[in-house]
């Protein structure tokens, strides 16, 4: 019999390995020495411990999970239970048991770090949601918002889970949201389609209304129509853009026709009104000349209602030089007025009675100043001196000008 610390060949070939329950048959061996048996049985006892070295090392070193290193520990702890093998079977089943201890651990941790990751998922979850909400309840800037809302769906598929009950119910507000932006803005595209609809019709009525004065002769109630409908298209509001453009050229053209055909009018008009300028021309250069040599405001008067005669019966003129002349003419009238009003100023009864009122007044207290002033240089008074001469001083300077304005009023 061959024997050695964890195992024995008994004179049968029948191979034993001892643990701390006894000894069990692992095997047999017929083909060769007791010595060869052993060997062959120790390296398949090798083969476990590099299998428990190789469990261990993953357990340390890497991020096994706790559930997968449980699974292999079993898996093991039954093949050293019932491994044909020689060797120390017994301290392989305790590493077993501490690298168990230590799965155990990891799971605790793992559970922690996975409450941890899916509190942070949550926590990323309810943000996407919120912002879905918003967009859905306060967005109007629908080409943006639908973007926004579809970069938050994928936002949501990119984001790390949740835990199930919690995932459920915020993809059902997410969804929620979804749906409610949708609706939005599907109602407002269907109220912009109808209010489109509404001012494509007004702009209809607008335009055929534009036509029907096309051909009018009635120049300026015409033209008047023309800018009390372009009004109304402006304030009408928009179509779709194929009606807008469709109505706005035919409005365009019907308003081009009008004005096109009364400014050939006008320029006919204004040709034959040319001769009128000249006539024009001719009397406001007389009026100039005349009416600056006349100082008599009642003469100058009486001239330019001559002028204005005459600037009456020459006519009326081209609308090119018309607002020109016309300005330069009022300029000659508005100087004949002023004049007049200034004369009526001179000679006013009221202002002359003003003025000499207060010549009166000036000469009474001047009259009064000299009495004190006597007085108080018999009294050697050098202040009151000094007072009533400046008094005096600055009377006689008001008196001398409104004895000036009273001479002009006179």
């Amino acid at each position: 019999m061959t024997t050695d610390p964890w195992g024995r060949v008994d004179d049968d070939g029948t191979v034993y390995v001892r643990t701390s329950e006894g000894e069990r048959v692992v095997g047999s061996w017929q083909a060769g020495a007791p010595e060869e048996a052993l060997a062959f049985f120790r390296q398949k006892y090798d083969a476990l411990v590099t299998q428990v070295e190789l469990l261990e090392k993953r357990l340390r070193s890497t991020d096994l999970s706790a559930a997968s290193a449980m699974s292999s520990i079993d898996k093991l702890r039954t093949q050293v239970k019932e491994a044909h093998a020689v060797g120390d079977l017994d301290s392989l089943a305790r590493r077993l048991d501490a690298l168990s201890g230590r799965a155990e651990e990891r799971k605790v941790e793992q559970k922690h770090a996975q409450e941890q990751a899916r509190g942070h998922a949550r926590e990323i979850k309810e943000r996407i949601v919120a912002e879905a909400e918003r967009v859905a309840v306060e967005t109007t800037h629908w080409k943006s918002g639908g973007e926004r809302m579809l970069q938050l769906i994928e936002e949501w598929k990119k984001a790390p889970r949740a835990d199930r009950p919690t995932e459920q119910a915020l993809w059902k507000r997410m969804s929620a949201a979804r749906n409610s932006f949708s609706k939005r803005r599907k109602a407002y595209f269907a109220s912009l389609d109808q209010q489109r609809e509404e001012v494509r019709a007004v702009k209809e009525r607008i335009v055929a209304e534009a036509e029907s004065l096309a051909s009018s002769d009635d120049w300026g109630a015409t033209a008047r129509a023309y800018r009390d409908l372009m009004q109304q298209w402006k304030s009408s509001g928009r179509a779709d853009r194929a009606s807008e453009d469709r109505l706005w050229a035919r409005f365009k053209a019907a308003q081009d026709q009008f004005f096109d055909a009364r400014n050939a009018v006008f320029a006919e008009r204004d040709a034959e009104l040319r001769v009128n300028a000249e006539a024009k021309e001719r009397i406001l250069a007389e009026a100039k000349d005349e009416i600056a040599q006349i100082s008599d405001p009642r003469r100058a008067r009486a001239r330019l209602r001559d002028f204005q005669e005459a600037w009456e019966e020459a006519g009326e003129l081209p609308r090119d030089v018309r607002d020109q002349l016309e300005g330069a003419f009022r300029q000659i009238e508005d100087g004949v007025r002023r004049a007049e009003d200034a004369e009526w100023e001179r000679t006013n009864p009221e202002a002359r009675a003003r003025a000499q009122a207060t010549v009166g007044q000036l000469a009474s207290a001047i009259s009064d100043l000299e009495a004190k002033l006597e007085k108080a240089r018999e009294r050697g008074d050098a202040r009151r001196i000094k007072e009533h001469e400046d008094a005096l001083q600055a009377r006689r300077a008001w008196l001398a000008e409104a004895e000036k304005a009273l001479s002009e009023l006179s």
